[in-house]
């Protein structure tokens, strides 16, 4: 049943008065003599919008005011579209005014032809617009008239509900919420003895958890999968959600892309079931497959066939709705019915969401109402946190009893054909949420989205409206997000927790909000010619396909109102994909959508497109991100109302349009990836109104300089500046004034490659210095920079908020920054400094006063190619450690690197040392190190290991002369070892050290292995274990894959022996 009402209308008016408002709205008006017919339309809407709360109320009961809603959405939709054409007037008239009003001729170039010229087009299209601007005050007058008829009237509180649906959400919840689970300890319990039953039967097996909607079977399924006792017993694990749409590709891939990140990329499918069947052969692994609808067995079959060569005990997890689907796939016995919750166990639940940092106790009265809400619920988990966010900051009984005594929950189940308690909780949203909800019926069931990504779509299609000037559209977009979060109208992906999707009994209640007013079409519907698309639709999107040819797309060509088309997904494709679609499609469809919003057509290959693009003068948002396009035309510069452009890793990109600086609403601009895109165009300074400005390439030929960024105020998140050999005039540097721009996170700084540096040194040195960025940066990275030292600003005070830091290939520095007094610095990374060779008192902070005082929050440490670096100085103490918090560190590529390395790293959980032969420390006071990786090293760092009592995976390579392990080092082997209740990977790999040729005879004994691998050129090695070992190590779940050692590879526990050996990895 769809409810009309407030989803669109209650804000949809909101926003058609803040138009009104303008004072050169009525201005131009005024001079086109239309300014009566608007005085009208005022009018009659502010008396249709004080009976908008009566007319939602009684749609539910009478099909006439349903009726009467929907025609009055169709209408509110033509009224916008004809005030934004007046706005689009008034800005082209400013245009105008601005461009002739410069002093030389080659800033009025720029204006778009549209701009200073009046055809006989324009001509027709005035009468056109004339026509539609009586036909709207004939239907606001039938409309409003109307209103008596149907007995709609303005009720008492409308006042109060309207002021307060205008108010912006209470603040919500941070995203780390976690609102917890309850009830399903037994569950969770008895699905982990199943996953670890080795005599389920089949291999692999299927375990498949079978419930209704609503009742917590992905949420159990998530519990089990991110359990310990889970990561420990099974080697690999990957996530699927399926839904209904099963196709075996992929799913194959999503899995193979979970178990072996990077390995998915081939375009031939027979190819990646031979890849995922390598990475499974001979481990034992566990698969979720949620959301399952598939009941046939030859796609099942199909998919399971890369899989049947995994370790016994191997399990593939289902949640499905149907029993015969989970019947079909692993039997009657082998699936478990999830239950309803109990009342207090529902309760509990609940009460988590409902009372927040509120304790029931001292609000017994609204806990008395909430328990007889919750038996409404009949115990489904979905409704009981539903209804629970809706109250979360609602402190008033009389509120908490009008959704106990809604009528909604008597509605019967084929008249509502939604849970009661999403529609009640759907209902008593603020108006503002509502329409943002409904939009999401464009996304089809389990489609994963990126919360950014969202904002902008909502941003684009006017549904973000800020109260006062100092609000920012991004900034509300993000409360409006979180808020529909907290109220678990979203929720985080089980398998990208970056990323969101809809719960599906969600998903359906924003299809039956939205109606026919959002239109997904899904393979069925898009593959289906004869499906119509309805006059009521705005809204549109479907899954881009390998070929779209235009017959697909032609029924969109009479639907000239259409205000969005999104060609799914828009982020996040696999790079093996293409996808084409019809150049008729761009010339003739899309130029027709004169009213589009909304247009992505991302991962196309698509090399151009038209210049009738530029008629698309209601464009907000445009994505060609991950196209072939080599340019945009200048025609684009007529998109005055344009906010976003996406035109991320479009590889063939080589220039912007010239006319880019009259998008004057112009806010994110993504051209990050355009690897081609060697200039930007100038009067790129015109986009005052930018947040999101991903590269600036500063260019000295076409006069466009740095500081173009003078007036950008506004920029948030990351900025790159690339090549900054460029800047020659030291002032521009400093006019760009990155100290102003306070909501920059992140800053990359770039000079070019080819730069060979000579003479200029200490114009980059200025240069740098005059670039010092606001303190509340938190990630800064300087690449490729060619001074001798660096300003003092780098490691200063002021950047207290400093989280992450780089300098890489910066060659011709030959000290480090003082970077130790950098209280919140966590990751630091140094690459290719070849002048540095001494690391000391100028990086840790001049005095040797106390070593605790540096670094206090570094957590992570990485040296790479440092070819000149010798030595590194330790002021650790016996008490006191240059790196308190450090839990990872690695040195790689530091051939001259000699001197020891700090003595005291307490927290230090993770070292690796690669390709450092004259380092001869050994390894000492490490004790918590869990890891440890040793390739190109010399022998004598293996010589001692003192504190390696956490040691649980070791990997030992290329040292040529190490002969044998001593004793003193092995020692620390005590502590690989399995805990008796649970199974963990631990880990030994030796390969590359062809003089080792002995294991010495302590250390091994009583240990257990999950993974023993002796790798390639380990030719003397002899017979291990020793014959006479007692006990012998326990080796589990290991495989044999080479050995040149015989007598190694002879040792095969899958031909008899302890049944604890089951494979040996070699």
């Amino acid at each position: 049943m769809e409810i009309v009402g407030e989803v669109v209308l209650s804000v949809s008016l909101e926003l058609l008065f803040s138009k009104l408002a303008s004072s050169d709205l009525w201005k131009y008006a005024r001079q086109e003599h239309v300014h009566t017919e608007l005085r009208k339309w005022k009018t009659r809407l502010l008396e249709i919008r004080e009976v908008l709360d009566d007319a939602e109320d009684k749609q539910i009961t009478k099909q006439h005011v349903k009726a009467w809603l929907a025609h009055l959405r169709d209408l509110a939709y033509d009224v916008e579209d004809v005030l934004d054409e007046f706005g689009y007037q008034v800005m082209r008239r400013k245009l105008v005014a601005e461009g002739y009003a410069a002093s030389t001729s080659k800033v009025r170039k720029f204006i778009p032809t549209c701009c200073t010229t009046f055809t006989p087009i324009q001509a027709m299209r005035n009468v056109k617009l004339g026509s539609k601007i009586e036909d709207i005050t004939r239907r606001l007058e039938e409309i409003s008239a109307q209103k008596a008829e149907l007995g709609l009237e303005k009720l008492k509180v409308q006042i109060e509900g309207a002021r307060a649906a205008t108010q912006s959400p209470t603040p919500p919840p941070p995203l780390a919420f976690k609102p917890g689970v309850y009830g399903r300890d037994d569950d969770k319990t008895k699905i982990l003895a199943m996953l670890n039953d080795e005599f389920l039967g089949g291999n692999p097996s299927v375990v498949s958890i079978v419930a209704m909607g609503g009742m917590g079977k992905t949420t159990l399924a998530g519990l089990v999968y991110d359990d310990e006792e889970t990561s420990k017993h099974f080697a690999l694990k990957a996530w699927v959600c399926v839904s209904d749409q099963f196709h075996v590709e992929t799913i194959t891939r999503a899995v193979l892309r979970d178990i072996a990140p990077g390995n998915n990329d081939s375009p031939d499918f027979h190819q990646i079931q031979r890849k995922l069947r390598d990475e499974t052969k001979g481990k034992r692994f566990l698969i979720v497959l949620d959301d399952l609808w598939n009941e046939k067995y030859d796609q099942w079959d199909s998919l399971r066939s890369p899989l049947l060569e995994g370790a016994p005990g191997s399990k593939i997890l289902v949640t499905t709705r149907n029993k015969n689907v989970a019947t079909m796939m692993g039997g009657d016995k082998n699936f478990y019915e999830l239950k309803h919750l109990s009342d207090n166990d529902c309760w509990e639940l609940f009460k988590r969401h409902a009372f927040e940092n509120r304790n029931t106790n001292e609000h017994p009265d609204l806990a008395l109402i909430g328990r007889e809400i919750v038996k409404k619920c009949g115990g489904l988990p979905l409704a009981a946190k539903a209804l629970g966010g809706l109250l979360r900051h609602e402190h008033r009984e009389d509120k908490w009893n009008i959704i106990l005594a809604s009528k909604i929950w008597n509605l019967p189940g084929d008249k509502c054909g939604i849970l009661p308690a999403l529609r009640l909780s759907y209902n008593h949203l603020p108006s503002h949420l509502k329409r943002c909800f409904a939009y999401c019926a464009l996304f089809p069931q389990d489609y994963e989205f990126k919360k950014e990504e969202l904002i902008l779509l909502w941003m684009a299609e006017g549904l973000i409206q800020q109260s006062n000037e100092d609000e920012k559209m991004e900034d509300l977009g993000d409360d409006y997000f979180c808020e529909l979060l907290s109220r678990s109208f979203f929720q985080s992906s089980g398998s990208n927790k970056s990323q969101f999707v809809m719960h599906d009994l969600i998903n359906d209640l924003a299809n039956s909000i939205a109606g026919d007013t959002c239109l997904h079409l899904d393979d069925e519907l898009w593959n289906d010619l004869q499906c119509p698309v309805s006059e009521n639709t705005r809204h549109s999107s479907f899954i881009c396909h390998k070929y779209d040819i235009f017959k697909k797309c032609e029924r969109f060509h009479e639907k000239e109102h259409l205000r969005t088309f999104i060609a799914l997904p828009i982020d996040e494709q696999p790079t093996w994909l293409e996808h084409f679609i019809s150049n008729k499609v761009l010339e003739e469809l899309i130029p027709r959508l004169g009213h589009l919003r909304v247009l992505s057509l991302a991962y196309y290959k698509i090399s151009e497109i038209p210049d009738s693009f530029g008629k698309l003068k209601h464009l907000r948002y445009l994505n060609l991100s991950h196209t072939s396009i080599k340019w945009l035309p200048d025609s684009i510069g007529n998109l005055f109302y344009l906010q976003t452009l996406k035109l991320s890793c479009c590889e063939e990109l080589i220039r912007l349009p010239i006319s880019i600086g009259n998008l004057i609403n112009l806010r994110h601009l993504d051209v990050a990836g355009a690897i081609k895109l060697q200039e930007m165009p100038i009067r790129m300074g015109k986009l005052k109104d930018l947040r999101i400005l991903s590269n600036f390439i500063v260019d000295k030929n076409n006069g466009l300089t740095i500081k173009e960024l003078k007036d950008m105020s506004h920029l948030r998140g990351e900025l790159c500046i690339s090549k900054l050999e460029n800047v020659v005039n030291i002032q521009d540097a400093r006019d760009a004034d990155l100290k102003s721009k306070r909501n920059l996170e992140s800053l990359i700084m770039q000079w070019s490659s080819e730069l060979d540096g000579s003479g200029n040194e200490r114009n980059q040195m200025d240069v740098l210095d005059s670039l010092q960025p606001c303190s509340n940066l938190n990630k800064l990275c300087i690449q490729l920079y060619g001074g001798p030292e660096f300003p003092r600003w780098i490691g200063g005070a002021l950047f207290s908020k400093m989280v992450d830091l780089s300098l890489i290939d910066c060659r011709k520095c030959t000290s480090l920054p003082c970077l130790g007094q950098l209280p919140s610095l966590k990751q630091l990374r140094i690459q290719g400094m070849v002048g540095v060779k001494k690391v000391g008192a100028e990086f840790y902070g001049e005095t040797r006063v106390s070593a605790g005082k540096f670094f206090p929050s570094l957590e992570s440490l990485h040296f790479n190619s440092m070819s000149e670096w010798e030595h590194w100085e330790d002021w650790s103490s016996s008490t006191e450690s240059l790196f308190p918090c450090l839990h990872e560190l690695t040195i790689e590529d530091c051939p001259k690197l000699i001197m020891k390395l700090p003595t005291y790293l307490p927290s230090l959980t993770k070292l690796s040392v690669h390709l450092c032969p004259k380092l001869e420390s050994p390894l000492s006071r490490l004790p918590l190190l869990k890891e440890l990786q040793v390739r190109g090293c010399n022998e004598a760092v293996l010589s001692s290991g003192n504190d390696l009592t956490s040691l649980t995976e070791l990997t030992i390579s290329r040292i040529s002369g190490l002969i044998k392990l001593h004793e003193g080092f092995v020692q620390f082997f005590q502590g690989l070892r399995v805990l008796e209740s649970l199974t963990c990977l631990e880990e030994l790999t030796i390969s590359d050290c062809p003089k080792l040729a002995s294991f010495p005879d302590v250390g091994f004994v009583g240990t257990s292995f999950v993974c023993l691998a002796l790798g390639s050129r380990m030719g003397r090695i002899p017979e291990w274990p020793p014959q006479d070992s007692n006990p012998s190590p326990r080796l589990k779940d290991d495989k044999v894959l080479s050995c040149v050692s015989k007598r190694a590879a002879s040792y095969n526990p899958n031909k008899g022996g302890d049944p604890e050996l089951l494979k040996f990895g070699v």
